[in-house]
């Protein structure tokens, strides 16, 4: 049962016990009547009190309390007639009043009538009861002295009140759930006067009944003259303000009714707007949040879901897993079968790892990374069983418009624990496992801290590299060519170290790959480039250096993509004043073979200018014969590799020997690299290999050894055999001489 069930009950029983009360002092009352006094007075007063008492009223000045006739009259009839008269007009008046009230519109239901009738016969009986005790009064008027009747009239009043007020206090509480005595305070402290001033007005009307006196009388005309009066002034004033409030109400009302049509044609716009700004505040949200191709949340709804795991794993210590999946070779797919059949992959993939798991949530970051979610997890195991399972769904070949395409991922593994504090930790982690993934060609590699330890490594390898290219602390280092044939230099090969400020000289195999990967290798060329050039050039103004002397510069592939390239060398040609013919170009042999047409093209604008080329580490790449003999180059040189074990007779001597033969047929020269010991310098010698460099003529030296070593440019003359070996000529065929 609900607490207003409750206080329905108790209601009913209150009432029910008011009624049962009122109908014992009624039926007292009508025991009790003085039939024998009953007199046209006493009917007029009763029909007085009963059918115009409650109309007869008189607002009490700067308060919501009236004073009306009808308390006086009860009271003058209980002074008058006795008790029992007075509680049958009293119980008469209220439920006479109340139903005038119902009839006039007021919501006042019979169980209200009834308990205003039952109050009224209670207060009065109890006045009545009062009288009696305290002064054995029956029917025989006022009392004639003055303090007497002042008594009575308090009594009677004030009883009367503590009846009433009780009462009612009672059926509000109960009503409203208030406290007894705060709603006594709040509904019925204040009627105190009301009664008080009933009972002085009977007390005086009794009195001068009693004893006609002319002065009473009067003193009573007086009182209610000051009372009309002190009314009428008060009505007046509240009629003058009321004018004046209505007539500014009217006023506001004319120009509220004047605005009403533009503000319902406001209102009706304004509710348009609002839906249209609704359903355009959910297509924004669903956009924020979701991906337009698959449907699937996107980053900001992965972020989200993160953050709040880790708020969770705070309390719970509860582990969960992120995976980050890439799609391998996608930009192949997209560029060979087109976007239509790439965005077709896509959605395939994202329908598929929907079904990874109910607790799973997949979101897609854009292009062809994934990302998905288990909130739960109990080792790390779990997640690599999710992840063996989605590389399998990946790897089921797809029917995309008509086409079957193969497709497959890797697969990045972030598990959480105490380190992460947002979303974009752990997701910087998975992402760094996933390209470990990809650089091991695995399906999947779990992220430990020495990925990112690396991954922290690179980026400051990088931003040193930036600083770097903008302080220019490179150096560079410069290795002897020699010729073969006579022990002498013939050139130098510009090999590149970078004067760290902390590290100190850092060779190139440390930073080389990220500087391709940054774009970086563009600028620190050019460097590299004019500083070689204007030092070679310094050395021929000085003389040091014989005019022929060549300088080697390896130029990346990235370079080869450049539209401005051979710009940028025309103006470093101009701007040094080198002999472009004393400049030769390195290119390794996988950047020629990229994009052979592309590459030739080029390399012709490049030749055009003088500067001679030169293909680095040939052998180590994939060489299209019929496309070497178009390149517009002028030099082999053969990679350290096949040189350091071409002792032997091993294989690889035998490489060389071809690629001598290969170079020869193309009227190429070659360079071989990495000679080390005398053995290798004569073999070579024998071969009929032009020139050669390696750590036998000499190490890298920075640009002071250089200058020294160009002042003495037969050193190595000692190296020479002591008799004269006859060098292989041109002619013969190379399968006729055994490799020593």
């Amino acid at each position: 049962m609900g607490p207003n069930q409750n206080n329905s009950l108790v209601m009913n029983l209150y009432i029910a016990l008011l009624a049962t009360v009122a109908m014992l002092c009624l039926g007292w009352a009508v025991y009790a009547f003085p039939a024998q006094n009953t007199s046209v007075g006493m009917l007029l007063l009763s029909c007085v009190t009963v059918f115009f008492g409650s109309s007869l009223r008189v607002q009490l000045p700067r308060t919501n309390m009236h004073l009306t006739a009808s308390d006086a009259l009860v009271l003058f009839a209980l002074l008058t007639y006795g008790g029992p008269v007075a509680v049958l007009v009293g119980a008469c008046e209220a439920a006479f009043s109340s139903f005038v009230l119902r009839r006039s519109g007021a919501a006042m239901r019979f169980q209200t009538i009834i308990a205003n009738t039952s109050v009224a016969a209670i207060s009065v009986f109890v006045s009545a009861v009062a009288i009696q005790a305290l002064f054995a009064y029956q029917d025989h008027g006022a009392p004639t002295a003055i303090s007497q009747l002042v008594v009575m009239m308090l009594v009677m009043g004030l009883s009367q009140f503590i009846a009433h007020s009780v009462l009612v206090s009672a059926y509000i509480s109960i009503r409203t759930g208030q406290k007894l005595l705060q709603a006594w305070n709040d509904h019925c402290f204040g009627a105190m006067v009301i009664y008080l001033t009933s009972a002085l007005l009977s007390g005086l009307l009794s009195r001068a009944f009693d004893q006609a006196d002319v002065i009473l009388f009067a003193s009573v005309a007086m009182f209610f003259a000051v009372v009309y009066i002190t009314y009428k002034r008060y009505t007046d004033a509240v009629h003058l303000s009321s004018e004046k409030a209505e007539k500014a109400e009217r006023d506001r009302a004319e120009q509220a009714e004047q605005h009403i049509s533009e503000l319902e044609h406001y209102i009706q716009q304004l509710e348009v707007s609002s839906n249209a700004l609704r359903e355009s505040h959910e297509k924004l949200h669903h956009t924020v949040y979701h991906d337009s191709l698959t449907g699937l949340p996107n980053r900001n709804f992965i972020v989200d879901s993160l953050n709040e795991l880790l708020q969770k794993r705070s309390l719970t210590k509860h582990d969960f897993a992120v995976i980050f999946l890439d799609l391998n070779r996608f930009k192949t797919i997209n560029d060979s079968l087109g976007y239509s059949i790439g965005d077709e992959l896509i959605r395939t993939v994202a329908n598929r790892l929907k079904s990874s798991g109910t607790d799973c949530k997949v979101g897609r970051f854009g292009g062809d990374e994934f990302a998905v979610i288990m909130p739960r997890i109990a080792a790390v195991g779990d997640a690599i069983a999710l992840a063996n399972w989605i590389n399998a769904q990946v790897a089921q070949p797809y029917e995309l418009l008509g086409r079957q395409v193969f497709a497959s991922a890797c697969l990045g593994i972030a598990i959480s624990d105490d380190r992460y504090r947002d979303a974009e930790e752990i997701l910087r982690d998975a992402d760094i496992a996933m390209y470990n993934a990809k650089e091991l060609s695995k399906s999947y590699v779990v992220f430990d801290q020495i990925m990112h330890a690396r991954a922290v490594s690179l980026l400051e390898l990088e931003t040193d590299l930036r600083l770097a290219v903008e302080r220019n602390e490179f150096e560079l280092f410069y290795q002897p060519i020699i010729n073969l044939g006579d022990a002498t230099l013939v050139g130098f090969e510009a090999l590149l170290r970078w004067n760290h400020p902390s590290r100190g000289l850092v060779t190139p195999g440390e930073f080389i790959e990220t500087a391709e990967s940054t774009g970086l290798i563009i600028p620190m060329t050019l460097q590299i480039l004019r500083t070689a050039c204007e030092q070679l050039t310094r050395w021929k103004r000085a003389r040091i250096a014989p005019r022929s002397l060549m300088m080697s510069v390896n130029l990346s592939a990235s370079h080869l993509s450049q539209p401005n390239l051979v710009e940028n060398l025309r103006d470093l040609v101009d701007e040094t004043g080198i002999d472009p013919g004393c400049l030769k170009l390195e290119i390794t042999e996988s950047a020629v073979m990229g994009n052979a047409e592309a590459v030739i093209e080029v390399l012709k604008k490049i030749q055009r200018l003088g500067i001679q080329l030169s293909i680095d580490d040939f052998g180590t790449g994939y060489s299209n014969l019929s496309y070497l003999h178009r390149f517009p180059i002028d030099t082999l040189k053969v990679d350290r590799s096949f040189v350091s074990t071409m002792e032997g007779g091993s294989e690889n001597g035998e490489i060389v020997r071809t690629i001598l033969a290969l170079a020869k047929a193309l009227r190429l020269s070659v360079i071989a690299e990495g000679i080390e010991s005398i053995h290798q310098f004569h073999q070579l010698r024998v071969l009929g290999c032009e020139y050669g460099q390696g750590f036998l003529f000499s190490r890298p030296i920075p640009t002071e050894d250089a200058t020294r070593l160009l002042e003495d440019p037969g050193r190595w003359s000692n190296i020479l055999p002591s008799e004269q070996i006859q060098i292989l000529p041109g002619d013969i065929e190379y399968d006729e001489l055994p490799i020593q």
